[in-house]
């Protein structure tokens, strides 16, 4: 594996320096001990693992592309992973959505790749300074396109708002392989980003439309956790069903939010929250857009 790229260097006074090198090396810590690991799907197809969204990888006689590319730091470990599978940069790049721990990599594997994305990734990552030209989409869509290469047809699918205003979910012509992209959060509470243009509703009615396209031996990437199956993708949207159900009751009787946090939710939707996602804040998601919506 590739090191990571050093602190960046302080030239200025030496509180200022102190201070910036800490904090530059607070973020080389983070992702130092960060490992790359790759998962064989089928002959041409991967997984790759690491932090961040979960990485999908098509390499053949075409070349490499690559399905999201986690936080920039990670680039170096990326590339030097996806050189056990087939020397070569990556033809193709592309974003499921605009977040960070997808997109990070696209400064480093923009200037050699063709990045592909539904239009509103492009307007978010443009407002932000953070990414360069070479970094953006060059090739955007509404509804969505296909992609021929290394013998397969990648599916490139915008179901409407969901995670966010912008999700791809990528399916293998075969139905071999399916990449949610945070339309799927494995055992998890998933992240509904509002701000960002997304709906719980909209979100649990994307995963309904891919559980009806794919099959039972389909090999399911989620945006993050481990390689699932269909029967998983079932059960997490059996479970986005239940709590929005247990919302929409709760609205009935006009509680508060104040109150639903302090009762907590039933017992029946435990076990599902996590660092980021907890019950709490699962509840405040709900509440402001369920209540947003009432009739």
């Amino acid at each position: 594996m590739t090191k990571l790229i050093s602190a960046i260097p302080c030239v200025s006074l030496l509180g200022c320096c102190f201070l910036l090198g800490n904090s530059a090396f607070a973020a080389d810590d983070r992702f130092a001990n960060v490992e790359i690991v790759s998962q064989q799907l089928s002959p041409n197809t991967y997984m790759f693992t690491g932090s961040g969204g979960n990485i999908g990888v098509s390499a053949g006689q075409d070349g490499i592309i690559i399905i999201d590319n986690q936080f920039a730091p990670l680039a170096g470990k990326i590339s030097a992973a996806l050189n056990t599978i087939q020397p070569g940069l990556p033809r193709y790049v592309v974003n499921t959505h605009y977040h960070g721990d997808h997109t990070g990599g696209n400064n480093s594997f923009g200037p050699s790749s063709t990045i592909f994305a539904h239009s509103n990734v492009l307007k978010r990552l443009a407002s932000n300074d953070k990414y360069t030209q070479a970094a953006l989409p060059s090739i955007t869509y509404e509804q969505g396109v296909s992609i021929h290469f290394n013998g397969d047809i990648l599916h490139l699918i915008h179901l409407g708002a969901g995670h966010t205003d912008g999700d791809s979910v990528v399916l293998w012509d075969d139905k071999s392989v399916v990449h949610m992209g945070d339309l799927f959060f494995k055992d998890k509470w998933p992240y509904v980003d509002l701000e960002a243009g997304g709906s719980v509703k909209g979100y649990r009615d994307s995963v309904a439309n891919i559980i009806n396209r794919i099959g039972s031996d389909t090999k399911v990437i989620p945006g993050h956790g481990e390689l699932a199956t269909k029967n998983d993708l079932i059960r997490f949207k059996h479970i986005l069903d239940e709590s929005i159900n247990w919302m929409e009751g709760q609205l009935i009787t006009a509680k508060s939010l104040e109150t639903l946090k302090q009762n907590g939710l039933p017992q029946n939707l435990q076990g599902w929250g996590w660092h980021f996602i907890s019950d709490e804040r699962w509840i405040e998601t709900l509440y402001q857009d369920l209540s947003s919506k009432k009739p």
